[in-house]
C-alpha cells in the first residue's frame, strides 16, 4: 500500500465496530496483516468476531480483557481498567513497531478517549508517528473533534431506532 489513512467510525448507531470487522476481513483476503485490538472487551465473553478471526491466519486479535463500568453495573473496578487500556495501547504500540502490520482496528478508542482513559494526545502522537503505509480504523461513540480533523474518513453511524430502546437484549451472532 503506499499512505495509510486513518478512518473513524463513531455515533450512537450499531455498526460501528461491524464495519471495521468487514474492513479487516476484506483486507485480509488480500493477503494484508491485520492487527484488530478491541477495547472494553474480554476474551471469555461469547464474540463472533473473536471465533472467526480464529480462522484467519492474517487477523491477530487482542483485547484489553477488563469491561467497561457500563456493562458490569459499575462493578468494574476503574483503575484496573484504566491500566488494562494503557497495557493494551503499549502492546499495539511494540507490533507496530515490529514493521508486518498493515491495518490496525483500536475498537472503541474513541470511547476510551471521550471517558477520560487515555489522554487523545497520546492517540494524535501515535497517528503523527505511525508508519506511513499503515491504515488506521478508530472505533467507538464520540470521536474527539481532533481525531475528526486528522481523519481522512469520518463516518457517522446515526441511530434511528434501535431494538435495545424496547428492551431486546444483545443477540449472538447480531450483536456480538
Amino acid at each position: 500500500m503506499q499512505k495509510g489513512l486513518i478512518h473513524i467510525y463513531t455515533g450512537e448507531g450499531k455498526g460501528k465496530t461491524t464495519a471495521a470487522i468487514g474492513l479487516a476481513v476484506r483486507a485480509a483476503g488480500q493477503g494484508l496483516k491485520i492487527l484488530f485490538a478491541q477495547f472494553f472487551k474480554v476474551d471469555n465473553a461469547s464474540s463472533g468476531e473473536k471465533e472467526i478471526f480464529k480462522e484467519i491466519p492474517e487477523v491477530e486479535l487482542i483485547r484489553s480483557n477488563v469491561r467497561h463500568p457500563i456493562f458490569t453495573k459499575e462493578k468494574t473496578e476503574k483503575e484496573t481498567l484504566k491500566k488494562s487500556i494503557i497495557e493494551t495501547f503499549e502492546i499495539v504500540k511494540q507490533r507496530i513497531a515490529s514493521g508486518n502490520i498493515s491495518l490496525l482496528v483500536l475498537d472503541e478508542i474513541n470511547s476510551v478517549i471521550s471517558g477520560g482513559w487515555l489522554d487523545v494526545n497520546d492517540i494524535i502522537d501515535f497517528l503523527k508517528n505511525k508508519p506511513e503505509g499503515l491504515e488506521v480504523v478508530l472505533t467507538g461513540r464520540d470521536a474527539s473533534v481532533e481525531l475528526a480533523k486528522m481523519a481522512d474518513y469520518v463516518t457517522e453511524m446515526l441511530k434511528i431506532k434501535h431494538p435495545f430502546d424496547a428492551g431486546v437484549k444483545a443477540r449472538k451472532g447480531i450483536e456480538y
